[in-house]
């Protein structure tokens, strides 16, 4: 029997390092097919209902049809499941643990429906970190460009994951020592308050937020996400696509090509890395403290917190997006942001967005910073 003791990961080399370091710049040509090449009616659906989204904007063609847009359109993030490389899926380094960890959105244009998504994309930097929780990391940063099919640029993104020993999160990481495996169950007054913030949950729609009733310091709306269970990872997982859930014959002829990622389960059985998502055994044993979420998923949930906040009128200009640490299964989360600035460019009026999200033990799980068009009064007269 394959025992935790008789696992032993590959380890980060200077030559793997070396290697990887010539890619920089370098445009990546064919990689592994998107989950979604167009933004239909029900990917985009399955990707609002896979973060917890249910704005009509999105989801419901009846209303939407009333919109200026005329038909549902893409919430931002659902670019996600347009390209695995802004997702995390990442060259070099076989068999070396890939953690999402942040991105920085900008948008250029709305994806309506059934636009049909290109991307180009390169490696851009290669940075070498000390971390708490697994010793040298590597952050490996990629660029991708999003088109649709009249080759407008939509949005531009950089992504970065961290590139760790698994063995040295397993046994020097220090960050979730308190947290592995660990149990609390909810009382019934906790999840009746958990209730109460999903019941006030609203989304501004067709009310428009003029740019002028905002004012700086003014707070937005918390918005709950949680307690996080396997079956909301997996609920995301469905429409965003993962980047290594395969099946049968093509989970065969992914491993065959990349054998890295073929890690065996207890039945000796290669298996994707990404379980860690699913399998608390395995993700113990790469050093986390449970299975957890994804990190575009965390990402999704900051911007829908804005979506829901600016309304059919505002656009989602930039985003920002920092990883912090893992929410295992079991966690709460509670999104909090605040304008902090308010201003005009280019004659676009502004506003700038702060948040950040904690777990229910008071722990920052992510930071955001967004930038929003609003409608003014001014330019509606």
């Amino acid at each position: 029997m394959l025992t935790e003791i008789e696992r032993i990961f590959p380890k980060i080399t200077e030559d793997g390092l070396a290697a990887l370091r010539q890619r920089i710049g370098v445009k990546i040509g064919q990689t592994a097919e998107p989950w979604c090449h167009e933004a239909t009616r029900d990917n985009i659906r399955h990707y609002a209902h896979g973060i917890g989204d249910d704005n009509p904007l999105w989801c419901v063609p009846e209303y939407a049809r009333k919109t200026k847009f005329g038909d549902v359109i893409a919430l931002p993030s659902f670019l996600f499941a347009t390209s695995r490389i802004i997702s995390g899926y990442v060259g070099g380094l076989p068999g070396i643990h890939a953690m999402w960890s942040g991105s920085d959105w900008k948008w250029h244009k709305t994806v309506n429906r059934n636009d049909e998504i290109t991307t180009e994309a390169w490696l851009k930097d290669l940075i070498v970190h000390e971390t708490k929780f697994a010793g040298r990391a590597v952050q490996q940063i990629y660029h991708v460009d999003f088109f649709n099919q009249k080759n407008d640029k939509v949005a531009e993104c950089d992504s970065w994951v961290f590139r760790t020993d698994r063995d040295e999160a397993r046994e020097r990481g220090t960050k979730y020592t308190e947290a592995r495996g660990r149990v609390e169950p909810y009382t019934e007054q906790q999840l009746a308050e958990f209730s109460k913030l999903y019941e006030a949950e609203q989304v501004r729609g067709a009310t428009p937020r003029y740019w002028e009733d905002v004012k700086e310091g003014e707070a937005l709306p918390r918005m709950m996400k949680g307690p996080m269970t396997v079956t909301g990872f997996i609920c995301y997982a469905q429409g965003w696509g993962g980047l290594y859930i395969r099946a049968n014959k093509l989970a065969w002829k992914m491993q065959s090509k990349h054998p890295g990622l073929g890690i065996r389960n207890r039945f000796n059985v290669p298996d994707c890395p990404e379980r860690v998502h699913w399998d608390e055994a395995f993700a113990l044993e790469v050093g986390a403290p449970g299975a957890y979420d994804y990190g575009p998923e965390r990402c999704s949930w900051l911007t829908h917190h804005v979506t829901n906040w600016m309304g059919d009128d505002g656009f989602l200009m930039k985003s920002k997006c920092q990883v912090r640490r893992h929410n295992p299964d079991g966690d709460a989360l509670f999104i909090d942001g605040v304008v902090s600035r308010k201003f005009v460019e280019e004659g676009k009026h502004l506003v700038e967005i702060s948040q950040k999200a904690r777990t229910h033990r008071d722990e920052l799980s992510a930071t955001g910073a967004s930038i929003v068009e609003l409608p003014s009064r001014a330019r509606s007269r």
